[in-house]
């Protein structure tokens, strides 16, 4: 048991090592400045892309597949660095929205009420997510805009689960940190990984989580990380940061193969905390 621990943390440093050399020379960041005339409200974004794969994507030998990350309720969009430089490790076009604004009104809970009473905060954030995709088409013309993989914490985990719902023809896999309102979509043709916390100040609610067995049928992935909700972002220990990167990598490469595949079922679900 020690040796295969300490297998898995020497496996854990080598990634990390890895996105950390990525990160600060290959990956470029920049922040984009858009405003949705016909809402009247500014979108900030920040997209991150590795060089050598735009340089590919710029001679059509790439096409860059596309990520979008949706930030928790008062965490900015630029608080998942590790995120969004883990995606552009593996070639992906990623966007990270800022999803919310100071002038908007707080995120009420209403018990009894469809998604306890934030529908209307999921679709104004679809809403973003959408605008965003029509800008990066016209600006990034060479990725993939029909496969899109949503990533979110929090809030922004169940706005990126509710998203996947609304648009299944768009959506090819979803990976949320710690989403506590909206329930899983179950489709065969949709991948889902899911981190977990361990907080007892963020409960998911009831009927959100997929059961075992839906989750083994439809190849959900649930992580229980172990860790405090507010963690699982750039505010996260680096061990934790480190282990999510390591275990949404291995995800990446087991569905790089093909988009429209049907889920794969045959690998069990990461349940136990003491194993992650």
């Amino acid at each position: 048991m020690k040796r295969a621990f300490a297998i898995l943390t020497f496996l854990c440093v080598l990634a990390a090592g890895e996105y950390v050399v990525v990160s600060k020379f290959a990956i470029r960041h920049e922040t984009l400045g858009f405003f949705d005339a016909s809402r009247q409200r500014p979108i900030s974004v920040d997209l991150a892309v590795r060089r050598d794969y735009q340089a590919k994507a710029d001679l059509d030998l790439w096409k860059l597949p596309v990520a979008v990350i949706s930030n928790g309720n008062t965490v900015r969009n630029t608080e998942y660095s590790f995120l969004a430089n883990a995606l552009a490790a593996r070639g992906y076009l990623v966007a990270s929205i800022q999803q919310d604004l100071p002038s908007d009104p707080p995120l009420m809970t209403v018990v009894g009420a469809p998604y306890v009473g934030r529908q209307q905060v999921y679709m104004r954030c679809e809403a973003n997510i959408l605008f965003v995709l029509g800008k990066l088409r016209k600006l990034q013309p060479e990725a993939d805009y029909d496969h899109v993989t949503l990533v979110g914490h929090s809030n922004g985990g169940d706005v990126s689960m509710y998203v996947a719902k609304q648009h299944p023809e768009m959506v090819s896999k979803v990976i949320t940190l710690d989403n506590l309102r909206v329930p899983f979509v179950l489709s065969d043709r949709l991948k889902i990984l899911s981190f977990r916390s361990k907080d007892p100040n963020f409960v998911t609610d009831p009927g959100v989580l997929p059961t075992p067995e839906q989750a083994r049928s439809r190849g959900i992935d649930i992580i229980n990380t172990g860790a405090q909700h507010t963690e699982l972002s750039d505010r996260g220990p680096d061990s934790v940061k480190e282990k999510i990167q390591a275990t949404l990598d291995r995800f990446l490469r087991s569905t790089a193969s093909s988009a429209l595949a049907p889920a794969d079922t045959t690998s069990p679900m990461i349940m136990n905390p003491a194993d992650y």
